[in-house]
């Protein structure tokens, strides 16, 4: 085979391996991995129960078994320790980060990332007439998958803020645009010295009353409505904003690090947490730069460089102070420390 051939192949594979994430969100919405909770059973068996036609679930199964979260013993389909992750009442549920994987909305607007190539606009305005975040306000059960597979990726990151020295330090953490507040829950149920602030818009924080409650944290968490491009809460000795500022345009992201550094004393300290686009294209991984071209296509954000945070913190009157890569699972996430300039 030559080059050209292998090439080839090698695209071909690409094109095809991109469709598993899809699998698994079809498994999802059927229940199956629920349904697996007790053991492994028979695709006739996993069909009565899902209300499947038994011959495609089965043609499913076994695709599914390719993306090593379904196995295979004779006739009997099990999950693995992967493919548990799919439960809804597992701790770490990948359930519905896979469903706005899968979703319309985010399968419809990539589909227009030429459109976005050639404009700079996001391509979910293009598709569906107004931005993601209003859209999703409009439509509650949407905003719900939306807003539990953001919580969903912010477990494992609370666990290992928890664990920052300057996190842990803090006496009064302010949680800016927290949504329903599983960072703040796990970083205040870590660390009983803390108090702790929740602020985000009135639908974005869904579910918070519950999570912090939960994480038995309520009587140390004020729970705070507003607009960050208005005004942020004062009185905490640290701000935090969990991939916030790669959701905006530059001048959107100076306009609420402005507000954040309009309200903290003197002696306050700013943490973004954020993927950091690395300066050296030998660097360059593929999830860091799909999630790029997300941000480009769903809200025309993007990831940033050390330098282009480095000048959107000057433009909004606060001092870089340190950039540290967050350790696993959090691990192509980076803590960026900035205080008042």
């Amino acid at each position: 085979m030559n080059q050209i051939d292998e090439e080839r192949v090698h695209l071909a594979s690409m094109m095809w391996e991109s469709h598993k994430p899809l699998v698994l969100c079809a498994l999802v919405r059927l229940g199956i991995p629920d349904l697996l909770a007790d053991g492994p059973v028979s695709a006739e068996q996993l069909a009565e129960r899902s209300g499947t036609h038994a011959a495609s679930l089965n043609r499913l199964l076994r695709a599914a078994i390719t993306t090593g979260t379904v196995t295979v013993d004779g006739a009997r389909f099990g999950l693995t320790t992967r493919g548990e992750l799919l439960r809804a009442d597992v701790p770490g549920s990948m359930r519905n980060p896979l469903l706005w994987y899968g979703s319309g909305e985010k399968s419809l607007s990539w589909g227009k990332l030429d459109n976005s190539v050639r404009s700079g606009q996001d391509a979910f305005h293009h598709v569906f007439g107004r931005g993601l975040f209003e859209h999703l306000s409009e439509h509650p059960d949407k905003e719900e998958i939306f807003n539990e597979a953001m919580a969903a990726t912010s477990g494992s990151i609370a666990h290992v803020l928890s664990d920052v020295p300057e996190i842990a330090g803090s006496a009064r953490l302010a949680d800016v645009g927290g949504g329903s507040g599983a960072i703040i829950a796990g970083v205040l149920a870590a660390n009983p010295h803390m108090q702790g602030l929740l602020f985000d818009t009135e639908s974005g924080l869904s579910g918070a009353e519950a999570t912090v409650s939960a994480a038995g944290v309520r009587e140390r968490c004020d729970i705070v409505p507003g607009d960050f491009f208005e005004s942020v809460p004062g009185g905490c000795d640290a701000y935090l904003l969990k991939h916030v500022i790669h959701n905006w345009s530059d001048e959107d992201a100076v306009t609420i690090l402005r507000h954040c550094r309009e309200t903290m004393p003197p002696d306050a300290a700013l943490y973004l947490v954020e993927t950091v686009v690395p300066d050296d294209p030998a660097e360059f991984d593929a999830v860091t730069m799909i999630r790029d071209l997300n941000m480009l296509v769903l809200v025309t954000g993007r990831e940033r460089t050390r330098t282009d945070f480095e000048q959107l913190l000057t433009a909004a009157g606060l001092e870089l102070t340190g950039v540290s890569r967050l350790a696993r699972p959090a691990h192509r996430s980076c803590l960026i420390s900035a205080s008042a300039a």
